[in-house]
């Protein structure tokens, strides 16, 4: 199993930043970004090889290739987004469709979390779990979450933004475990999933599974703190929570 970080993005509510940055590299704690905690991370469960998905300012990530793989003693392939300021993250989730064969823990190049999120993913492993989503079920929900429904032995029935908070069981923080088994069956629904709009997210080729017949689970993460960083605010909560991981 490897890491797997989607780092993609233009981050266009992070100027003036991602001016010059892919958001996985706006600084969060001192000089370290989003993409160092995230290496860090997979770093301390174990995982030496790591595929980051690029493309908007992709050189600022070529840059640090290097200074990365000898800071987190890690190997890094890159791997080219040439759709990153057109399309969504589902193309860019499907770009890495040969890396999704070794099995993955994904992480968005976005999302600030403790490695207690990946050592909850690995210790959910097994029971012929193939896809298993982290999941707070804690944090009170608004419209712009990743919101996810789950039913007791069928896992995920739904996964979207575009749901009542009310109804949901929690919020999808960004974060998955899958397994090799599961590769071609997801990189099919990605495809999908892109052709009927390529501005659908990587969580709706999950939908696309369930739809499917195709069984995700998830892994609630407990009392986390955690953030996703689209904005300035989230920004600044971010730097506020960093520096304890």
């Amino acid at each position: 199993m490897i890491g797997l970080v989607l780092a993609a993005g233009a981050g266009r509510r992070l100027r003036p930043y991602t001016d010059t940055l892919p958001k996985a590299l706006v600084p969060v704690d001192g000089e370290k970004t989003v993409l160092d905690l995230t290496l860090a991370n997979f770093a301390a469960v174990g995982l030496t090889e790591v595929a980051v998905v690029v493309g908007y300012r992709k050189e600022a990530v070529y840059a640090r290739k290097a200074e990365f793989e000898a800071t987190y003693g890690v190997t890094l392939t890159l791997i080219d987004n040439d759709k990153a300021e057109e399309w969504n993250n589902a193309y860019s989730l499907w770009c890495a469709r040969e890396v999704l064969k070794k099995g993955v823990i994904l992480a968005n190049g976005d999302t600030v979390h403790p490695v207690s999120v990946e050592k909850t993913l690995l210790d959910a492993r097994g029971e012929g779990r193939k896809i298993i989503l982290a999941l707070d079920t804690v944090k009170n929900l608004a419209d712009e979450e990743m919101k996810v429904i789950t039913e007791d032995g069928k896992g995920v029935r739904r996964i979207t933004k575009l749901m009542d908070p009310a109804t949901a069981t929690g919020e999808y923080i960004g974060v998955t475990l899958i397994e090799p088994e599961a590769a071609e069956e997801l990189a099919d629904a990605l495809r999908t999933t892109f052709e009927r709009d390529p501005d659908l997210y990587y969580e709706d080729g999950y939908q696309e599974l369930v739809n499917r017949g195709f069984t995700v689970d998830v892994a609630p993460i407990g009392e986390v703190t955690w953030v996703e960083i689209d904005n300035h605010d989230d920004l600044a909560r971010g730097r506020e929570i960093a520096c304890r991981y």
